[in-house]
């Protein structure tokens, strides 16, 4: 049995005594800290929806515009692969391949773009992991979106398709940063109740975007000067400034100031991501995050992002970076292509481009049905039976696929099959895989752990969609069209099996009670109705805590 003791500002990971006498005011140490934890966690399964928004209905604002940078990635990283069917485009870039065909992006540079921008997605990614520890989520994003002003100019004035190369992959290293900001930022400032709606709602940004830029491309279509294809990259400045202004204002996360030892900091940002005329203990709530965050450097001390690898956290991370593979093996590069695809089929260009933005239209559609599914389902069920309709509609595009007759009501059937893939992926798989991303890190590693499954996503993205994608689909290459579904739902059918066995129940648990369940290595099909034992909760009280496999000392 430990011993009591005092503890002291350094025993906290706060950054001075002031803190610790933040901490003390009101009883909140040793056993003290787990009493006012227990009962913040309370409070939290207290709140239902509704007054989960009213109460945070300023979190909620807050994580709805730093969101929005993602908004502008869906917008700019689906802009170029809109391009390789684009007259105007192809005319500028391309070379003419044969006479049925005319001017193409030809495979190998589909793959050199499609892998450069996932090199710069994972160069971002590691520099938020690494600068945000450091700096918080504010300051970074500001940064980001400098960067991204700058080198949009190379884009909007390459006069080649080399300069052009250079300039995605410049701008693809602050998308990296927005990808892996826009879920932390979002778990870390809203509350229980409202948690799984904001992270979701990063895959809406993703559907706006891609919507816009669906409507700006099918505007511009038929326009044969060189317009046609500079006013969407221009377009790209629009969103900077005003998401700087809304970084610049912003509340940090309490999470990161508390990890950082400014526990009175944290303690004001929480009173301005709330309303104080709803009685919530701002005390307890900080309690609550000191709490998560000692039982964490228990196991994390010294914690960098190689600790993700380690301990209880390799299963987090395993999570983490299946879930984000989900969103390639579901076959998304070949149902994202959308209008390339349509027209490889054999349907006309300005017709492809009318489809997808009836596609993107449902896709947001969807989306928003999907926060009814999170509300009453969870989120390994909504995972589950999304991406096993996700395989079941890539394997009926392939065999449509192999008819020795390709006629033109089987291009379409196709097509459609597609916009019914993109559907469904809105309403399951596309919005839950962000919550689920969101969720699973501990509190110390959530943005490594983000950083490290985006990381993994990124090489899966070169691997799959920048590799054997445009192998599959160009016309000059395999030339697979519709038989490229069956690569992808094999694939699709694999992950399924995994997710199975593998994906654990987040929905309704507490930062501190996941930790619990990482720790008691709880099987994932068993973590949807596993109780937390309240001797587990209270284990930096006298008995010698558990953590993984090894015994930690009593904080």
């Amino acid at each position: 049995m430990a011993s009591e003791k005092r503890t002291d500002a350094t025993d906290l990971g706060v950054e001075s005594n002031q803190d610790l006498r933040h901490l003390e005011n009101v009883g909140i140490h040793d056993k003290g800290l787990n009493a006012s934890a227990i009962e913040a966690t309370a409070q939290e399964h207290s709140i239902g929806f509704v007054q989960g928004f009213k109460t945070y209905r300023k979190a909620a604002m807050w994580s709805f515009l730093i969101s929005m940078t993602v908004i502008m990635e869906g917008y700019d990283v689906t802009l170029l692969g809109s391009f390789y069917g684009y007259p105007t485009f192809r005319e500028k870039y391309g070379k003419v391949y044969n006479e049925e065909n005319g001017y193409q992006i030809s495979s190998v540079w589909q793959q050199r773009f499609n892998c450069m921008a996932a090199v710069g997605n994972i160069v971002g990614a590691l520099l938020n992991g690494w600068a945000t520890a450091r700096w918080g989520h504010r300051k970074v994003l500001i940064g980001s979106l400098a960067w991204l002003s700058a080198f949009v100019f190379v884009v909007f004035f390459a006069p080649n398709i080399e300069i052009l190369l250079v300039g995605q992959t410049l701008c693809n290293v602050p998308w990296g940063v927005f990808a892996t900001t826009g879920p932390s930022y979002a778990a870390e400032v809203t509350p229980l109740a409202i948690r799984g709606y904001m992270t979701s709602y990063i895959n809406l940004c993703w559907v706006i975007g891609q919507f816009i830029s669906a409507l700006v491309l099918n505007s511009l279509v038929d326009n044969p000067t060189r317009w046609g294809y500079k006013i969407p990259f221009a377009l790209q400045w629009m969103w900077p400034v005003p998401l700087a202004l809304a970084a610049f204002f912003a509340p940090e996360s309490p999470w990161f100031l508390v990890r950082q030892g400014r526990l009175e900091e944290a303690k004001h940002s929480l009173k301005r991501l709330s309303e104080p005329e709803h009685n919530i203990n701002y005390d307890n709530a900080v309690a609550l995050m000191v709490h998560t965050n000692m039982i964490e450097i228990e196991e994390t001390a010294g914690a960098n992002i190689w600790d993700t690898l380690r301990g209880t956290n390799l299963r987090r991370t395993e999570v983490a970076c299946m879930s984000f593979l989900s969103h390639i093996t579901n076959g998304g590069a070949l149902c994202y292509s959308g209008s390339f695809f349509f027209q490889q089929t054999g349907i006309a260009a300005n017709t492809s481009y009318a489809i997808t933005l009836g596609g993107k239209g449902l896709a947001f559609v969807c989306t928003v049905i999907s926060w009814a599914f999170i509300h009453k389902i969870g989120r390994r069920r909504i995972w589950l039976y999304g991406f096993g309709t996700l395989a079941c509609i890539l394997w009926t595009v392939g065999f449509l696929a192999l008819a020795p007759n390709q006629t033109l009501p089987l291009a379409w059937a196709q097509s459609i099959l597609c916009v019914v893939w993109l559907g469904v992926y809105s309403a399951s798989v596309g919005p839950i895989v962000y919550t689920i991303v969101a969720e699973i890190g501990s509190s110390r590693l959530r943005t490594q752990t983000i950083v490290i499954a985006r990381s993994v996503y990124y090489v899966g993205n070169i691997i799959c969609g920048g590799v054997i994608n445009p192998k599959m689909m160009a016309p000059d290459d395999w030339n697979l069209k519709g038989k490229a579904a069956l690569f992808w739902s094999s694939l699709a059918t694999i992950t399924f099996i995994w997710g199975y066995f593998r994906l654990p129940e987040t929905k309704d648990r507490t930062f501190g009670e996941m930790d619990i369940m990482f720790h008691n290595h709880v099987p994932a099909r068993k973590t949807a109705k596993y109780e937390i034992p309240e001797d587990d909760f209270n284990r930096t009280g006298d008995a010698d805590p558990v953590i993984g496999d090894e015994k930690t000392t009593t904080l």
